[in-house]
């Protein structure tokens, strides 16, 4: 089922603000023109394409841990297999050194984590409705659900390093297992698990969450967004762990309870071969909890109180992965792969050399950088690049109005039982490998929108076109560095499938054996993938290579 996300409709207000910001844009450039020289008259406006490389890159042993949201449950990619993603979370007590009175006894025990959802309207009697904003899969088919006490403990610093180095932790999707990476051994979760606190079959609900206090005249009832609210079963279990330890070190600070009670680890596994259905969830929100309701005092004046638990502290997604339906290719650096994989959580990512591989005359430099150089700079009569002495840039003969990657979906993906909409919310995100960081486009692009990132970043990360399957990835200001600022080692761009391109931060990757030692985050967090045409010749759709244009202009 795809997606279910709502498309931001464009007002006409935005839309002519995006249309004065592309009228600015050509007038500045124009303006830029005008003072290239050669009788500032007589321009000739053409069309590059640049001979590129793109390749792809497998993903393995990507940073887990802190992520700003976590994936659970079980997906499978019409294109690739079965991804299933488990959490263990540290939870921490929102108050310290409590007095739980006069001969507690607890009522249940609560966990509420929100999902991602949208208010959509109102029902009849003018209650929200929502829909889940990030559900993949089939959201009528069950997970398996465990909740278990964690039994390892999820350290913050990493003892290997002498500079007190925060610890990160790493997948292990190919292990077929629940497991991670500290950089010095493995850890199988399942192999650290206490008592088993929840057991059920289990599926996401848009429902909103009613909580009802009080009785009789003095009931009220409150409606908050979806969650995965749930009882846990054992309340044994949470009197000798919480309630009985009342005076003891374990509950005075944070630091104490973290190695006391070393969190929770939750587990999914299918209950029907193939099926299944993962969603994302906010650990981070204020509203997720674990919440002790217990009652204590004199028998003749016992009152109910909440004693509750949060999840900061170190949480990690766990990834097993069974991509049965597709081999990754032995990458072609020199001419690029025929297909590019983009797949999440722990899967694969494309490279994209701007100016290819080859270096005939072994100076360091690809030669279709150096052609790139001599026909956009101006040269003295020596052949040297001329460079303005007040600017400390590069004077230039053509000026680059607009630049982009042009790149296809395969369109002949088997999609199975999914609709033809199934990629309809897919997003490329392009980032620069060298600094680790948004490409310098992305940087000054002013479509950002906090509240619906499948409307954002428009103009240097476009929308997927639903009929041709083409996304444009604008590297005007990229490429202009490259040509003004002599920053030639900053060819190479990545290409990772995303679903919140507003999310910026970075996850390392264990042991690189190359210079991508870093993928964009959001990469994690969607279990989706999609196949693109690549740069290879044999490609068959030699209309649909992945391509780089540039649009300039230069004196006649």
């Amino acid at each position: 089922m795809k997606k279910t996300i709502k498309a931001l409709k464009l007002s006409i207000v935005f839309l002519l603000f995006i249309s004065s910001f592309i009228a600015c844009d050509k007038d500045f450039n124009i303006i830029d023109s005008d003072v290239l020289g050669k009788g500032n008259a007589n321009f000739l406006t053409s069309i590059d394409t640049i001979s590129i490389s793109a390749y792809n890159k497998t993903l393995n042993a990507v940073q887990i841990n802190n992520l700003a949201s976590n994936l659970l449950g079980v997906f499978d990619d019409p294109a690739y297999g079965l991804t299933t993603a488990s959490i263990v979370t540290q939870v921490t007590p929102t108050t310290f050194s409590p007095n739980f009175g006069v001969t507690p006894v607890i009522d249940s025990v609560v966990i509420s984590i929100p999902y991602y959802s949208t208010a959509t309207g109102v029902d009849g009697d003018g209650n929200t409705i929502y829909t889940l904003d990030s559900l993949y899969g089939n959201p009528d088919a069950d997970i398996k659900l465990s909740i278990y006490q964690n039994k390892y403990f999820l350290r913050d610093f990493d003892p290997n390093t002498t500079d007190n180095s925060a610890q990160n932790y790493y997948s292990n999707a190919g292990s077929g297992k629940n497991s991670a990476l500290n950089g010095s051994s493995t850890i199988n979760f399942d192999d650290h698990i206490g008592e088993l606190l929840l057991e059920k079959e289990f599926k996401p609900s848009a429902t909103a969450i009613i909580t009802t206090t009080g009785t009789g005249d003095d009931e009220v009832k409150t409606r908050s967004v979806p969650a995965l609210r749930v009882v846990l079963e054992n309340n044994t279990f949470w009197e000798t762990t919480i309630i009985n330890k009342q005076d003891h070190p374990e509950l005075s600070n944070a630091n104490n309870f973290k190695n006391y009670f070393r969190g929770l680890y939750f587990k999914v596994e299918e209950t029907v071969v193939g099926d299944g259905n993962l969603f994302l969830v906010n650990l981070a929100s204020a509203n997720a909890n674990i919440a002790i309701y217990y009652t204590s005092g004199e028998t003749d004046a016992r009152t109910q109180s909440t004693y509750a638990l949060n999840f900061s502290g170190n949480r990690l997604n766990t990834f097993i992965n069974d991509y049965n339906k597709v081999t990754f290719p032995v990458p072609n650096k020199d001419l690029g792969d025929e297909k590019l994989y983009l797949k999440g959580a722990e899967g694969s990512m494309a490279i994209v050399d701007l100016f290819g591989n080859e270096d005939a005359n072994s100076n360091n430099t690809p030669d279709e950088l150096e052609d790139f150089l001599k026909d956009y700079r101006q040269t003295d009569d020596k052949g040297d690049f001329i460079m303005d002495n007040t600017t400390g840039n590069f004077v230039l003969k053509r000026l680059i109005n607009e630049a982009h990657l042009e790149i296809y979906e395969d369109q002949d993906i088997e999609l199975g039982t999914y609709d033809a909409d199934f990629h309809k919310y897919d997003r490329i995100y392009a980032y620069d490998t060298k600094n680790n960081a948004p490409t310098l486009d992305y940087q000054i692009d002013p479509t950002e929108n906090a509240q619906n990132a499948f409307s954002s970043k428009i103009i240097s990360l476009s929308q997927r076109d639903t009929i041709t399957g083409q996304y444009k990835i604008r590297l005007t200001e990229h490429l202009n560095n490259i040509l003004l600022r002599d920053s030639i080692y900053n060819t190479q761009i990545g290409l990772v499938l995303s679903t919140n391109v507003n999310y910026t931060t970075n996850a390392q990757i264990l042991n690189s054996t190359d210079n991508v030692t870093a993928i964009p985050a959001s990469a994690l967090i969607t279990p989706r993938g999609t196949i693109l045409h690549g740069s290879n010749p044999n490609e068959q759709n030699k209309s649909k290579k992945i391509r780089l244009k540039i649009f300039y202009t230069e004196p006649n």
